[in-house]
């Protein structure tokens, strides 16, 4: 039995076998009937990163795709991306966007009418990564309050939950049905990103978060443009027709 046992406890010990080795925590969930693709990162085996323009051009990536060919051709695999925040109709970030420590658009504390999009259907919020590798969920009031300087960060909304709370500006039975992604950080760092696979409307994405994923805080990312790329099982979330020029992908890339 020992024989038999030793080759496969050298394997576990091998380098390639290692936990950071290891496929994206990756699955579907269903909740109140409605299916979610939800992707758990711990960061410190996967770090987070944001991206917008292609360095070297700046030109905007735009897609997944684009961001996925771009590491191809520099030997890095992408693992996991999707969609960042909110951004304008010239396909720039309308709130906070920081990029490996610098900020690219600042922090957007303007309150609009909430008519005009889910930006300003309050309150909004930021999700960032901060030079530490811990990451943090707080609404856009909270983080300049808190006033540390974030290593990547976005800023979208509104917030979903706020302290275990749902945003009192939803309704339970709205009509307002979109394919939703969102993100929440459980622990410092443990990231949990989903999206919906068929419309849901906010009161229920939020309760998705609050009561099927376990998170206090968590922050909407998009609509009906909103996907998640999972290395070895492809995309989730809105129809490729829906998709639109992405402002800000959040990506994984292997480790070399």
């Amino acid at each position: 039995m020992l024989h038999a046992l030793l080759p496969l406890l050298l394997l576990v010990g091998m380098p390639g076998c290692t936990p950071s080795a290891r496929a994206l925590d990756s699955r579907e969930l269903a909740f109140e009937g409605q299916n979610y693709r939800v992707v758990h990162l711990n960061l410190k085996r996967e770090p987070l990163s944001l991206h917008w323009r292609e360095p070297a051009s700046g030109q905007p990536f735009g897609s997944i795709e684009t961001l996925r060919q771009w590491g191809e051709q520099r030997g890095r695999r992408l693992l996991f991306a999707a969609n960042a925040g909110i951004y304008d109709h010239k396909f720039a970030p309308l709130g906070l966007y920081v990029e490996n420590g610098k900020t690219v658009v600042p922090l957007n504390l303007a309150h609009g009418n909430p008519a005009s999009g889910n930006f300003s259907l309050l309150p909004n919020g930021v999700f960032a990564v901060y030079p530490d590798g811990h990451a943090a969920v707080r609404t856009s009031a909270a983080f300049k309050a808190d006033g540390a300087s974030a290593q990547w960060a976005t800023q979208s909304g509104p917030m979903l939950l706020i302290d275990g709370k749902l945003n009192e500006q939803f309704i339970d039975d709205s009509s307002s049905l979109k394919w939703r992604s969102g993100v929440c950080a459980k622990t410092p760092t443990d990231v949990v990103f989903a999206v919906s696979e068929a419309p849901v409307n906010f009161h229920t994405f939020g309760r998705l978060f609050r009561d099927k994923l376990g998170c206090r805080d968590a922050l909407y990312l998009d609509g009906s443009i909103s996907q998640l790329y999972v290395d070895g099982e492809g995309y989730a979330g809105a129809p490729a027709f829906m998709v639109k020029p992405y402002a800000g992908i959040f990506a994984v890339f292997a480790k070399p």
